[in-house]
Formats: structure tokens, sequence, C-alpha cells
């Protein structure tokens, strides 16, 4: 016996659009009943059943995403998409955390709608679960989802419970924050627990491909196309095919590059150099960056339409130094790793724990494992004391800013202040010499060149 068609509801004001995707979608194989406001869907959902509901977002009666939360609550069992041709960051976040499917904004492909649509249904035949996981982060210092990510504060709990949602969908992810804030660790959590995870993440670093090289190492090549090529290179978007294509550092790739980018991200094709026929990909895009991405489109440096794409789900960072008592949390992980090495260590004082909750932390994370990397090494007994940590930790370097000026300026515009003031106390230290200034902030030579441009610093002006 033929299984019967799985039935879509499609809720949309626009009648072109839902009318044609409801037609393509018959031609499919799929049921589909259309309705053009929010209230008109609560109500039918009320007497029938459905296997996926396909929503717009700026309709009649659910301009307060009345028909998401309903859908979430009262039929949690009906996976959702959210089209829309007006995105926003509070409705994607919104959406997200309701337990959204998927998040595409119009124009979509054709392609990439039935794609989004075999996914949700197929998820809801697997494990139910996925739409709308659980954990509890109350009594655990990370969650058990997430293990590899660790932290109790509050902005790593929304961070948890951010991830765990957007884990089970198939949209574009966007994390900023400060180098060494774990930007990477979050996308590979995000791929390891993803319906992909089966399939590979491939790590590109916009930083470290050549603008000349871009097309090459992202698409591939064949023998011949261009002198060098002396045989047939596999790109590095085919080697995650049906996996997550991870960019990091994104504000950094040129403009060619991202225009090119764009039309992958859009048409999930791509032609490797010296070829006529495209290759399709089914791909997922996580990228992340220490910029405000939002600034460099406004200055002209970011393409807009390419930020869009990549920001359907933006996921911020919180630096270290406010994440409280984190800094512990990390501190005791990163020890329980390194004891492998040197087994004596067993613990820290309690004056080392107070020199980790009041130093600021430039370096972030990466900067916390080489300090315990470091104390760990050269520890003579079975305690990390304040004697085992580098000198700035524990010594107030920075002049405070007058209180006169700090009650005159924004949060942000202090925490430059107190950013520019360490470089300068870092770099006055090693004689204007990066590599030495960057390996004490935990930061990578490049890490360092970015925070100085960043603040308008010359690290010239510090030889000696």
């Amino acid at each position: 016996m033929n299984e019967p068609p799985k039935r879509i509801l499609i809720a949309d004001d626009e009648p072109l659009y839902r009318d044609t995707t409801a037609e393509l979608l018959r031609d499919e194989g799929y049921e589909c009943i259309c309705v053009e406001d929010a209230n008109d869907a609560i109500e039918i959902l009320e007497g029938h059943s459905f296997d996926l509901i396909l929503s717009d977002l700026n309709m009649p009666g659910n301009l307060k995403l009345e028909l998401l939360k309903q859908g979430r609550t009262k039929y949690s069992h009906i996976p959702m998409i959210v089209v829309t041709g007006v995105p926003s960051v509070p409705s994607a976040i919104e959406s997200v955390r309701l337990g959204i499917a998927d998040y595409l904004l119009k124009p979509v492909k054709f392609d990439e709608m039935l794609s989004a649509v075999e996914r949700a249904i197929h998820s809801k035949q697997i494990d139910q679960s996925n739409l709308l996981p659980s954990t509890d982060f109350t009594n655990s210092s990370s969650s058990t989802t997430f293990p590899e990510i660790i932290g109790q504060s509050e902005p790593m709990r929304e961070l948890l419970e951010i991830v765990e949602r957007v884990a089970a969908s198939n949209t574009n992810v966007l994390i900023t924050g400060e180098s060494g804030t774990g930007k990477e660790v979050v996308a590979k959590a995000i791929h390891d627990h993803s319906p992909r995870a089966n399939h590979p993440i491939q790590v590109i670093d916009c930083t470290a491909v050549p603008e000349s090289l871009f097309e090459s190492a992202l698409f591939g090549h064949i023998k011949g196309s261009f002198t060098g090529a002396v045989k047939d290179q596999e790109g590095l978007l085919r080697r995650c095919d049906g996996g997550t294509a991870f960019f990091d550092e994104i504000g950094e790739l040129p403009a060619t590059s991202q225009a090119k980018l764009l039309r992958v991200i859009q048409e999930q094709t791509f032609t490797p150099v010296g070829e006529s026929k495209p290759v399709r990909v089914d791909t997922r895009f996580i990228c992340a960056t220490n910029r405000d991405l939002q600034k460099e489109v406004d200055a002209g440096r970011f393409r807009q339409d390419l930020f869009y794409r990549l920001a359907v789900i933006p996921i911020e960072l919180a630096p270290l130094r406010e994440r409280g008592d984190d800094v512990v949390l990390l501190a005791e992980y990163f020890l329980g790793q390194l004891r492998a090495e040197h087994s004596q260590v067993t613990r820290f004082s309690s004056h080392a724990l107070d020199c980790f909750r009041t130093y600021r932390w430039p370096g972030n994370i990466r900067e916390l494992r080489n300090v315990i990397e470091r104390a760990v090494t050269l520890a003579r007994g079975t305690e990390i004391d304040v004697d085992d940590l580098p000198r700035q930790l524990c010594e107030n370097e920075v002049s405070p800013m007058p209180a006169t000026e700090l009650s005159e300026i924004s949060r942000d515009e202090a925490l430059d202040h107190a950013d520019r003031e360490y470089l300068g106390v870092l770099l006055k230290k090693h004689g204007g010499v990066i590599a030495s200034a960057a390996r004490q902030a935990g930061l990578s030579r490049q890490g360092m060149n970015k925070l100085l441009k960043r603040h308008g610093m010359h690290a010239d002006e510090y030889r000696t």
C-alpha cells in the first residue's frame, strides 16, 4: 500500500508566492493547504493534522509571532519552517529559541526550499525530540549536551540554550566575539550535535588563504588550469559536502572573494577552476569574526547581501572578563587536561584564583590556557601560587581612568580604554616586539596585530 502524501500547511499573505510554492510542492508529491494569515492557520490546525508548517513572519495575526508561539506549544510535534522577506535579528533569535526547524530568506530558490522541507519532515520521523530539546544547566559547570563548552555564568547559560536550538536546524550562523573567546569551539559543537554530524566540518581560515588562491582553494581546480596546477585538486567545499563549512575570520575576506562566496551560499553550487560544469553541494555555513560586521557593511567593506545570508542567526560570545567565576571553572578544566604531563600539580591557591578573577584577560580563554600551561610547567610543588603566574596577572599595571571621565563615557568606551592601556604596557615591556607581546597575552602574532589595528596603535612607537 502506498504511503499517503505528507501534508504541509502554508501560511503566507503574498498570493503569488504562496500559490507558486504550493504548486511546486504538489508537483513533488506533497499535499498543501494554503491560508493567508496566522489566525486562519491556528484555526485550521485545530481540526487537521499536518507534517509541516511553512510560515511567513510578517503577515496578519503573526506580527508578534503568535503562530510561531502557538505552533511550538500546542503543536510541538509539527516541525515549522519560517520563510521571510524581512529578516531581523530579534525574530531570528526568537525563532531559534522556539525550536524552528529552519529560517529561510526570500527570495529562496525552490531547491533550497525543497531540501529544507525534506530535512524537517525526515527529522520529525526519526526523532521528535530534535525539535524541542531540553537540558538542565542548573547543577553542572557545563551542559551535558555540550561538554566541550565550559561555563555556568548567565552569558554561558544563554549561549548553551541558543546553541542547542541552532544545532538541530540547518540555518546559517554568524559567531562574533573577541579573539580567544572560543568561536571555533562553538562552531564545532553546533556541527557535532547537528544532523550533519556524520559528515565533515571543514575549517577555512580566511586570513590564511591569499586572495589570488581563494577560488582554487575553495572550489578546487583541474590539472593544467593555471601555471602550477600539475594535478587535479579537490576544493575545501567538496570535502565538507553534506557537512559544515566553517569560515573563520570572515570579516577579513576580500570583496572579490565575498561575491564568489555569496553565489555558493545562494545556489549551493560552484565551478572548479578550469571546469565548465558546476558542482552541487549540500553544505551548512557557519562563520566567525572578531569584527563588527554591521559596521563593516556601513563602511562599504563587507557586502550587505552576504552579511544577511550569513547572519541569519547571530551568536555573540562574551569576553572572559564578563563571565565571572567561569574563569575558575576553565582554569580547573585546563589544569585537569595538563595534569597528564605534570601529575604533581593538583590545585590552585586561593590567591592565584583571586588573580584570575580580577585580571581582565585581553586574550580571553586562549590567554588563560597559556597562563595555566606556563604555571603548571614552572610550579615547584603540588599547588599553583601567585609566584607561578605572570607578573601582570597580580599587579595593577594599567592606570585607571579617572572617575570623573569614567562617568561621562559608555561601558564599551571604558573597556576600549582599558584594552589600550594594557596593550601599551605590554608593548613597552617588550620593546615593541609583537611576537613577545603576543606570547605573553596568549594571542597569535596575527591576533595581536588585529587588536592593535582595532585600537589604532603601532608597535613601532614602542621600539627601543
